[in-house]
């Protein structure tokens, strides 16, 4: 897939398209359902109804026709969050856009603008058996902080919190 642009902000049918985009690729990748695509969806929403671009981060991958197929957010207002820390969420691609270089670039796009906002420190949750996402996230400096085996998404899964001090 060649013809796509970035958008920053909120785009009509983003919170749906990004659902849809997560909610295919676990299904396939871990046998996610229903409760993992409805989390994502709420989630995303109430990030982007709360969004502050001075501190916040969304870029979203968009085709020609409006579509989103991928998308990375970094959310430093949270609650709970730690002072100066922030949640780099919702980074997935269309397996088309996969493999190009699109993926190393949002991901240094979005620590750079970390920087620039003046985190500290910033975390990911991810799975295991991810071995792409694993090399991109090693490949920026992220460290596992945390591996923790839950049901939560309805079935046996292996949870991964890596971190990065910036």
């Amino acid at each position: 897939m060649s013809a796509w642009r970035l958008a920053s902000g909120w785009v009509p049918g983003a919170i749906g398209d990004i659902a849809a985009l997560h909610a295919r690729h676990y299904a396939a990748s871990h046998g996610f359902g229903a409760v993992f695509e409805a989390r994502v969806a709420r989630e995303l929403g109430e990030f982007l109804a709360r969004i502050d671009s001075g501190r916040d981060l969304f870029r979203a991958v968009l085709a020609a026709d409006g579509a989103v197929l991928g998308s990375i957010a970094l959310d430093g207002g949270a609650p709970g969050l730690p002072a100066g820390t922030a949640h780099l969420r919702w980074f997935i691609l269309d397996a088309a856009l996969r493999g190009g270089g699109l993926g190393r670039r949002l991901l240094a796009e979005t620590l750079d603008h970390a920087r620039g906002a003046g985190f500290i420190r910033v975390y990911l949750w991810t799975l295991a058996g991810l071995p792409a996402a694993d090399r991109l996230y090693a490949a920026a400096g992220f460290v596992l902080e945390e591996e923790i085996t839950g049901r939560q998404w309805g079935r046996p899964v292996t949870e991964r919190r890596l971190g990065l001090s910036l």
